[in-house]
């Protein structure tokens, strides 16, 4: 018999419910979300802080999203998300529709 047939039922419930524990908790954290013009030659961004997301790609997807939903540019600083222009608003929008709600 080869190992291609091969299933393990052992773990995977356990897994899954393992997740979903930690994404209701990483949702429930306070997320700030400002407006800065200083120190940015007189631009406006957008900035978010708090989002306590353990895993890098999945805050990389999280911002591509964002960028697209705001229709602006955006960069990821450390655990902090930037984007271009005042986007305050479609920032909470996108963030209560990601299922986020401590805002």
């Amino acid at each position: 018999m080869g190992k291609k047939n091969w299933i393990e039922f052992d773990n995977q419930e356990n897994i899954y419910k393992e997740k979903s524990k930690e994404e209701n908790f990483q949702k429930i954290s306070k997320i700030n979300i400002s407006k800065q013009k200083k120190g940015k030659k007189g631009k406006t961004i957008t900035l978010i802080k708090g989002l306590s997301i353990g895993n890098e790609i999945e805050v990389k997807e999280l911002l591509k999203k964002m960028k697209v939903f705001c229709g602006t540019g955006g960069t990821l600083i450390g655990e902090d998300i930037q984007l271009q222009g005042d986007m305050v608003i479609k920032s909470i929008e996108f963030l209560r529709k990601e299922g986020f709600q401590n805002l």
